[in-house]
């Protein structure tokens, strides 16, 4: 995208730790957009983070809309005075759906190309889609399930990582229906569960599991949309 030089900085806000992932994945979208200034904060150390003197474009470095966050975030921004929105999370998006089921296909639990290999069977028969947060963060992943399910043209049902409905319940609905070979698609970026969540409930479950989002460039390509999404606007 072409911006003047006084374009709005994209301030990426993180629920926790800034190093890790979050750091990968704002060195992506800087390689990737080079007119566009990015900053990265914990949602903790965001009043502190905004340019003098310089609009914002603040990017929740989230998958999902989890309103205790979003509401830190936009009280942050109120208490600076800044001149500064707030765009929603990364998902639902089809590019999200799309970085899941690559991940999945790295892991050998999904055919790579849904459009040459219709044919060769699949190596799961259902996924549960694993996410953050309680009933909220299940209700807000279903049209994530809907868009991945469609992809890989197979039965998904999302789950919660670390609540109810969680994935011994998903997988159970799913064993009912006949599907005997799970997968786990972790809809996380990465730093918003403890590293062993995944391989923990993909193992309550007998399902293999998929690596998380974390600094894909997928993610990358959608913390860019959402900031050019306020620009149009």
């Amino acid at each position: 995208m072409s911006l003047p030089s006084d374009a709005p900085v994209l301030l990426l806000a993180v629920p926790g730790d800034v190093e890790g992932v979050p750091a990968e994945i704002a060195s992506v979208v800087r390689v990737d957009n080079p007119q566009i200034e990015v900053r990265l904060a914990s949602v903790a150390a965001l009043d502190s983070a905004f340019p003098e003197g310089r609009a914002a474009v603040v990017v929740p470095l989230m998958t999902w809309p989890d309103p205790a966050v979003l509401g830190q975030i936009s009280k942050a921004v109120a208490a600076t005075g800044a001149d500064a929105v707030v765009t929603g999370p990364l998902g639902p998006h089809p590019l999200l759906a799309e970085a899941l089921h690559i991940r999945l296909a790295e892991r050998g639990l999904a055919r790579a190309d849904r459009v040459r290999l219709l044919n060769i069977s699949s190596p799961v028969d259902a996924v549960v889609l694993g996410v953050p947060g309680g009933p909220d963060g299940v209700q807000a992943a279903q049209p994530t399930a809907v868009l991945l399910a469609s992809r890989l043209t197979l039965p998904v049902v999302a789950a919660s990582l670390e609540g109810e409905p969680g994935v011994r319940l998903a997988a159970q609905r799913l064993r009912d229906a006949g599907a005997q070979r799970l997968a786990l698609a972790p809809c996380l970026i990465g730093h918003e569960l403890p590293a062993e969540a995944v391989s923990e409930a993909a193992a309550s479950i007998g399902a293999g599991h998929a690596a998380p989002l974390g600094a894909h460039s997928l993610v990358a390509d959608l913390v860019a949309r959402a900031y050019g999404s306020q620009l149009a606007t």
